[in-house]
């Protein structure tokens, strides 16, 4: 089970070097937000006017190439892709490679999840407008029902601070316990996505849950719906 972090001074330190970004244990795993929920309203406030502005400005675009790709884990799961939202920005020049997964509740059947994955294309004015943003990959549930996000943040810093805040609009809707957070500092997520290896010089941390080992494309297209 991953390290839960019960407050600021117990979770990892992430600190800024110049030229790359690193932290106190390399990547940072947890369990919970280390802020309380009256903190994290107003960053999320922020977040839905933010997002607002990029759908105005077209800045947020819905690419089709990872559509469909099946990607495993290092806990035996894997789950596919069926949504991809990049920000229109320049590439990060410190990147992280954040991982965001949970389980929800009451979504046990078929047609349940198909609602889900219809319905949480909503849900990118809860993410698409914190600072740092670069792109996210949806994915879907995997064998035991956890849903991913698999995210490239400008910073490790800001990818946290959007954790933070996103881990209550996620309790609200989600398995107690399940949900669950890794920042890897320093790695861009294609690159960690085209050549799992890269992750091999980092320290074994929790399940697996989080730790891609291998991506495929699917013999046939998967429906998105």
């Amino acid at each position: 089970m991953s390290r839960r972090f019960e407050s600021a001074a117990e979770r990892a330190t992430v600190e800024a070097v110049p030229g790359r970004t690193t932290t106190s244990a390399g990547p940072v795993v947890g369990e919970r937000s280390s802020i309380g929920p009256w903190e994290a309203a107003g960053p999320v406030a922020s977040c839905v006017v933010q997002t607002s502005w990029l759908l105005l400005r077209r800045r947020l675009r819905q690419p089709h190439d990872n559509l469909g790709r099946a990607i495993a884990f290092a806990d035996g799961t894997s789950a596919a892709v069926y949504r991809e939202t990049v920000v229109d920005r320049a590439p990060a020049t410190e990147p992280a490679f954040l991982v965001v997964g949970f389980r929800l509740r009451l979504v046990r059947r078929p047609w349940a999840h198909a609602a889900f994955r219809a319905e949480s294309l909503l849900n990118t004015v809860l993410f698409a407008g914190f600072p740092g943003l670069v792109s996210k990959l949806w994915l879907r549930h995997d064998q035991n029902g956890v849903y991913r996000g698999l995210y490239e943040w400008e910073g490790a810093a800001l990818a946290r601070a959007y954790v933070d805040s996103l881990w209550w609009v996620l309790a609200l809707v989600s398995v107690p316990g399940s949900v669950r957070f890794a920042i890897v500092p320093g790695s861009r997520r294609d690159d960690v996505l085209t050549d799992p290896a890269v992750l091999g010089g980092q320290p074994a941390v929790g399940d697996g849950w989080w730790r891609p080992v291998s991506r495929t494309r699917p013999s046939a297209p998967l429906s998105h719906r």
